[in-house]
């Protein structure tokens, strides 16, 4: 667990890089906002939090397999923290912010357009 990282995932950087690429500038993990938004668009009220699949519950192949060994501390860890960001993201809306999850399997060449039609509506 010591390895696993909260902050500057691969799937992070990714968004991060194709973010500034595109000319948008944000703030990182702001502790003010619920759930430390890892992009935050301070301005625009936005956030964007990027999330793995597995350690975030996600339904595609790879977040809904279900550990093989510590069920009983892994199955309600991750059950924790789907309710966990369910709380963050409406507790952004009602301070007004708009919310976008990106999941790491969803970092494909279709996101940039993703990208650009949530940070400029």
């Amino acid at each position: 667990m010591r390895a696993v990282k909260s902050r500057d995932t691969q799937p992070e950087m990714a968004v991060r890089r194709l973010v500034h690429a595109m000319g948008y500038r944000y703030r990182l993990h702001r502790k003010d906002l619920p759930g430390k938004p890892d992009l935050a668009f301070i301005s625009r009220r936005k956030a964007i939090f990027v999330h793995g699949c597995f350690w975030h519950g996600h339904d595609c192949p790879h977040g809904s397999r279900e550990p093989k060994t510590n069920r009983d501390y892994w199955i309600p860890k991750i059950a924790k923290t789907r309710e966990r960001d369910k709380i963050t993201l409406e507790r952004l809306l009602k301070m007004g912010w708009e919310s976008l999850v990106i999941w790491e399997c969803e970092i494909d060449p279709a996101l940039p357009g993703r990208l650009r039609t949530f940070l400029e509506t």
